[in-house]
């Protein structure tokens, strides 16, 4: 989104110091920046006005600062850079249509937004999150970087305590909110079922009386939030709801066929993207697109055509014959499970599964590992714990390294499947690349 520097630091109560320039779009990674972008340096490991002049030499317009003023460049001055950030995201949702919809929940909030957008990019200009990008960052620089022509914005939201939800709100103003599950993640920070409910609902809570509200009718917590708001309510279910989906039949390659029973009328379905979970996501994404009167061939093509975003449920076959499958972005007790039941479906002899430490469980922690555990057991899949002793004696063996997990795994060939899935910290997409080049 364009805007001019003397703009931007009106929107956020900045002081501008250097010329008026035009800005189109922000970064906050010197490294991946376009020329033209305002560079907004915010703290992390790392504080961002040490990459400045990188950020300049990139071809940065301009910069937010707190540092005071850079020299030789365009400036706004700020006292917070996050806060100011922020500040910017508001102006622009302020510039965009309202058809603007919010996703949130425990699990399926990512996919379901590459599904949604992969559908509503057929019928309109669509933006929607890079990534995982969701948090009090990610939603600004969702908007911020929406083009000027945009018709339709997706916007995934993150928490990880009450009142998180409700500031992104805030800031992108949702005409549209979509609940995908309450379960077990974060509950480190965010406790339990019925406090991630309340965190999460917050979403709902925030929908002006002409939005609506599209809740997962499969999870009586998202449905019961039907009360939080004025809104008008629209559920999707396999076992009930309002866009439905029955006849499912998975297939060999974990791909999922089903029909899609609405009162926009009905369709058969097969899935781009694979594992039976996906299916309550596709049926939240149809929701959405049908509600903004997106035809049901195009709804139809957009699942079958969809991707997600990298290392979900990636089935993959190395050299040798193996089918990996990379699901190793995160991980949470539901989307674990979902997963273990998902490589057991593959149609090969012997099953296997690299699973590294499910973070940020806090108290539920030791009970959600041992559950997984037990699951693996049922499904006769060998478990082998990568970076943690969490899944105990269930687990064939425990290893630390990449290294050590191939080793673990010895020699595999056609008749072997392998699941490699864990929280971030493990970084098990390592593994995966590994196994497939062998």
């Amino acid at each position: 989104m364009e805007f001019r520097a003397a703009e931007i630091a009106a929107a956020v109560g900045g002081t501008l110091t250097g010329p008026d320039v035009g800005v189109d779009g922000a970064a906050f990674d010197s490294r991946l920046l376009r020329p033209g972008q305002l560079f907004v340096p915010v703290r992390g490991d790392r504080d961002g006005h040490d990459f400045i002049d990188a950020a300049r030499s990139n071809g940065a317009a301009a910069t937010l600062s707190s540092r005071g003023a850079i020299d030789g460049m365009t400036t706004i001055e700020v006292a917070d850079v996050e806060v100011a950030f922020g500040a910017l995201g508001q102006a622009a949702r302020n510039r965009l249509p309202d058809r603007v919809a919010g996703i949130t929940g425990s699990v399926g909030k990512t996919s379901s937004k590459d599904l949604a957008a992969a559908i509503l990019s057929r019928r309109y200009v669509t933006t929607a999150n890079e990534k995982s990008f969701n948090n009090e960052l990610g939603v600004p620089l969702t908007l911020v970087n929406a083009s000027s022509d945009t018709e339709v914005t997706i916007v995934e939201m993150g928490a990880r305590g009450d009142g998180h939800i409700a500031d992104l709100c805030a800031i992108a103003r949702p005409t549209v909110a979509i609940v995908t599950s309450i379960e077990l993640a974060h509950s480190e920070f965010m406790g339990g079922l019925d406090d991630i409910a309340r965190a999460k609902g917050e979403l709902v809570e925030a929908l002006p009386s002409s939005g609506i509200a599209l809740l997962n009718a499969d999870n009586p917590r998202v449905a019961a939030m039907a009360g939080r708001t004025s809104a008008r309510t629209i559920t999707f279910g396999v076992a009930s709801g309002d866009v439905r989906a029955t006849n499912i039949v998975i297939e060999d390659d974990l791909r999922v066929r089903f029909d899609l029973d609405s009162e926009w009328g009905s369709a058969s379905i097969r899935l781009g993207v694979r594992g039976v979970h996906h299916v309550s996501n596709a049926l939240a994404a149809a929701a959405l697109a049908l509600n903004w009167e997106v035809p049901m061939a195009d709804v139809v093509d957009g699942l079958e055509q969809a991707a997600l975003s990298p290392w979900r449920m990636e089935l993959h076959v190395s050299p040798s014959g193996v089918r990996v499958l990379n699901d190793a972005y995160n991980a949470g007790p539901a989307s674990m499970e979902a997963a273990l039941r998902s490589v057991a479906q593959l149609p090969t002899t012997h099953h296997h599964a690299v699973l590294g430490p499910m973070a940020e469980l806090g108290a539920e922690s030791a009970a959600a590992h041992a559950h997984v555990a037990s699951v693996a057991a049922e499904l006769g899949i060998r478990l082998i714990a990568f970076g943690t002793t969490e899944y105990g004696s269930a687990a064939s063996q425990s290893v630390t390294t990449i290294d050590d997990a191939l080793a673990a795994l010895g020699t595999l060939g056609e008749r072997d499947a392998v699941l490699v899935k864990g929280s971030r910290v493990a970084g098990l997409e390592r593994l995966a690349a590994a196994l497939l080049s062998e």
